[in-house]
């Protein structure tokens, strides 16, 4: 056994599946990471891509993504400097449940949105 296995980590959530859905839950993460599938993009293409989201609130997804591995950031060296996105072997491995989700969302938004409705009229 390495080192490396016989580590203990001590996680700040011990319920990886909080843990893992409290980070890539949120809207802006998961049009995020459905944008880069299959490409690199700029900020302001992302931006671009995703329409209605801020700028601000862009940058702080894209450094969460990063921060846990799910993206990398490439900085060029020129002027102006050049940054882009991109996903990580982690990130890609995601798409795959995420297509599943986004696909059952799809296939169940009207009831859903029926069920909505026929609870606001109760």
């Amino acid at each position: 056994m390495s080192e490396k296995s016989e580590q203990h980590i001590e996680f700040d959530q011990p319920c990886p599946i909080r843990d893992v859905l409290d980070r890539i839950g949120d809207q802006w993460s998961l049009l995020i990471l459905e944008a880069l599938k299959n490409r690199i993009l700029r900020f302001n293409e992302l931006h671009r891509e995703i329409g209605d989201i801020s700028r601000q609130v862009l940058s702080r997804t894209l450094k969460r993504l990063e921060s846990d591995g799910y993206i990398s950031r490439t900085q060029y060296p020129e002027v102006p400097p050049r940054v882009e996105y991109a996903l990580t072997d982690l990130g890609s491995s995601f798409l795959v449940p995420m297509q599943q989700l986004v696909q059952w969302a799809d296939k169940n938004h009207e009831a859903i949105y029926l069920a909505r409705k026929r609870a606001v009229e109760a």
